[in-house]
């Protein structure tokens, strides 16, 4: 059962990351993303690791893709085509997928109960959150705080090059003059 459950998951999730990569809309590889976290999220449930399950939803798809949706938004990839959708298989995929998703977390939510995992003393403290803390704050604080400068590096290069953008068009004289 743990292997069926870990199959649809997997396949999930690549789904998702390569229809992430394929998309043109930037909005739509967003979403794409948010289901390929959802996805590892479902992963390391299965793992017996709640703690990492909620940090994984709440960081990563929530306040990452916040941050993503905000930049795509801020740079007007949210504009209405016109173009008929040349894909129109997506959101019947999306929502198979979705609900496949769902079904495997309830699965795996419902077939184990919380206590130490099978698998010995280091699988005992897997995703614990004191463990978690004390290796995320000394073994990995450098690429912990790179991270977060990468981030608000992106951020703020993304703003100055919209500015940049707006106000070079403000300085062009409309077109027939």
């Amino acid at each position: 059962m743990d292997l069926i459950l870990f199959l649809i998951t997997a396949a999930v999730a690549l789904i998702g990351a390569i229809a992430m990569l394929v998309s043109r809309n930037a909005v739509h590889s967003a979403l794409f993303l948010l289901l390929n976290f959802a996805a590892i999220a479902v992963l390391f449930l299965l793992l017996q690791s709640p703690f990492l399950f909620a940090i994984q939803l709440t960081v990563y798809a929530g306040a990452i893709m916040v941050l993503f949706l905000f930049v795509v938004m801020l740079l007007g990839a949210e504009q209405v085509e016109d173009t008929p959708d040349r894909i129109a298989w997506q959101r019947p995929l999306a929502v198979a997928l979705g609900v496949g998703l769902l079904g495997v977390a309830v699965l795996a939510a419902l077939r184990y109960a919380p206590g130490i995992p099978p698998g010995g003393a280091a699988a005992a403290t897997f995703g614990d959150p004191a463990e978690l803390g004390r290796l995320l704050f000394t073994r990995y604080l450098l690429p912990f705080q790179v991270t977060g400068i990468i981030l608000l590096i992106a951020v703020v290069g993304v703003v100055v090059l919209n500015q940049y953008g707006r106000s070079k068009a403000a300085l062009k004289p409309p077109p027939g003059d």
